[in-house]
């Protein structure tokens, strides 16, 4: 390979246009979308003409072109691991956010009525609404059906909000929520 910058700079221009289409099918097939595949051969591409004072005289230029790109491809997936992870995180965190903020506002006289339902209404109100267990475990715990476990949560619930009516009147009537009652500060 000629050894002057401006040879060499044509050189690569010209090898780099001529596989354009090798280099997007070979980034497609990694990153299994072609806008992104795109993405990430502009990317390479840019890298490559920066990083081309690095070129040796009696280097490869596809196999030196290829690098960069499966470096580019690389970091794109661990950025989007990155974001998967931080959205996961968020998620997280946003749904535990949002149980404390409902829990702050929400009348909290139904802890104090689970006593007066049927033993195992009761039951499977903490165990499902309260400790937050999936129904597959609640179900295997108390002994019965998943469809049987769907039945009691309903009537338990209705239970439950009937005595919330009879004890909390208006805000039981409103959902529970800004509770006035007297009962709310005592049942935290």
């Amino acid at each position: 390979m000629p050894s002057s910058p401006d040879v060499l700079h044509d050189a690569l221009a010209t090898t780099l246009l001529a596989n354009l289409g090798a280099f997007q099918s070979f980034a497609r097939r990694r990153l299994g979308d072609n806008e992104t595949a795109a993405d990430a051969v502009q990317e390479s591409l840019l890298r490559a003409l920066k990083a081309e004072h690095s070129l040796g005289d009696d280097q490869n230029l596809l196999a030196w072109f290829y690098r960069i790109l499966r470096n580019v491809i690389t970091d794109l997936h661990r950025r989007e691991g990155t974001r998967s992870a931080g959205l996961e995180r968020f998620g997280s965190e946003a749904e535990l956010n949002a149980d404390a903020e409902l829990e702050s506002f929400a009348c909290g006289c139904f802890r104090d009525l689970l006593p007066t339902l049927r033993p195992e209404y009761a039951e499977v109100l903490q165990l499902s609404d309260l400790d937050g267990r999936s129904s597959e475990t609640v179900a295997e715990r108390l002994g019965i059906s998943r469809n049987n476990l769907k039945v009691r949560l309903h009537r338990a619930r209705q239970q439950l909000r009937e005595r919330l009516e009879q004890t909390c009147q208006l805000c039981a009537t409103h959902g529970c929520l800004d509770c006035t009652c007297e009962r709310k500060g005592d049942a935290k």
